[in-house]
């Protein structure tokens, strides 16, 4: 088996790993119930919906 013939430093093994990692922006998908954006399997912010259920109760004053 191969070994390496000089220890790698930590900069140089973190610039190897960072070049091919990038940032992704979240993943929104519309909620079923209200038609807002939310994330993906999230419950729902804006109305305490997930999966079709409610999870979340959401008070009458919030509501308006």
């Amino acid at each position: 088996m191969a070994l390496p013939k000089k220890k790698v430093s930590k900069a140089r093994s973190s610039k190897r790993f960072h070049a091919n990692s990038h940032a992704t922006a979240p993943t929104l998908v519309e909620c079923n119930h209200c038609h807002e954006k939310k994330l993906a399997h999230v419950v729902c912010p804006n109305c305490g919906y997930y999966d079709g259920k409610e999870v979340i109760a959401k008070k009458e004053s919030e509501a308006k």
